[in-house]
């Protein structure tokens, strides 16, 4: 039991030394995440409709 109770001790004294993002910082993050989401999945689908063209334009 003691060592669990060392560890929970030693987690909360480790979790003070976080510095933890401002909430600048993570909307900044948020943003970078949903634009490189959107032109991901734009690429992406773009390929998809060149490549089934393609294959049916092959397939004829």
């Amino acid at each position: 039991m003691a060592k669990v109770i060392q560890f929970f001790k030693e987690s909360r004294a480790e979790l003070k030394k976080v510095v933890w993002p401002t909430k600048d910082d993570v909307i900044s993050s948020i943003k970078v995440v949903i634009i490189s989401t959107i032109i991901v999945a734009l690429v992406l689908g773009l390929l998809d409709l060149g490549f089934t063209a393609l294959f049916r334009i092959l397939m004829k």
